[in-house]
């Protein structure tokens, strides 16, 4: 059985875009995507609903400040 490693990928907060999709937040973060959608439920983290999809997006300075990180202007 061998273990299968993914490429580490760095993120620069000066590259994110101000409005982030689940699967970037939760990379960031380190969760799952479903813990994404759960604290969206729950208040803990908005959601932005953009499309007639209802796709989320959250904003770069909600996620930042969950991390404990103030942007810079």
């Amino acid at each position: 059985m061998s273990i299968s490693t993914k490429p580490v990928r760095k993120i620069s907060l000066d590259d994110l875009p101000d409005l982030l999709t689940i699967r970037e937040v939760a990379e960031i973060l380190r969760i799952s995507p479903l813990t994404i959608k759960r604290w969206g439920k729950k208040g803990k983290l908005p959601a932005i609903r953009i499309n007639s999809r209802g796709d989320r997006r959250y904003r770069k300075e909600v996620i930042l400040r969950l991390l404990g990180v103030e942007e810079e202007r």
